[in-house]
């Protein structure tokens, strides 16, 4: 038997609560975000929300594991890259600032 197969265990209202939750985090960072106009950050804070419903689809019987887990990696990794692109933009926009500020 595989290590953590004891998870299995547990109920699927368990998972989905917190994936439920997981959501709602993403769905309210990625409002705030677009609320003060940073577009990449709201993107990638949807894109894990998204995530997080695909993984919802799998505990309701809806696909199959591999599948819904494959869609919401893909979706994970897309907002990874969006988040570290928003922060590497605010780096090189204040860096840009500030040395133009010096001349």
């Amino acid at each position: 038997m595989p290590w953590g197969s004891w998870i299995n265990e547990f109920p699927t209202g368990f998972f989905l609560t917190v994936h439920i939750a997981a959501f709602a985090i993403g769905a309210s960072f990625a409002w705030m975000a677009f609320k003060h106009e940073l577009a990449l950050l709201g993107v990638a804070f949807s894109l894990f929300a998204t995530a997080e419903l695909v993984y919802m689809t799998y505990h309701l019987d809806w696909t199959v594991f591999l599948f819904a887990h494959t869609i919401s990696e893909v979706l994970d990794l897309a907002a990874f890259v969006l988040v570290f692109a928003a922060v590497l933009s605010r780096v090189f926009d204040t860096r840009t600032t500030v040395a133009a500020s010096r001349q």
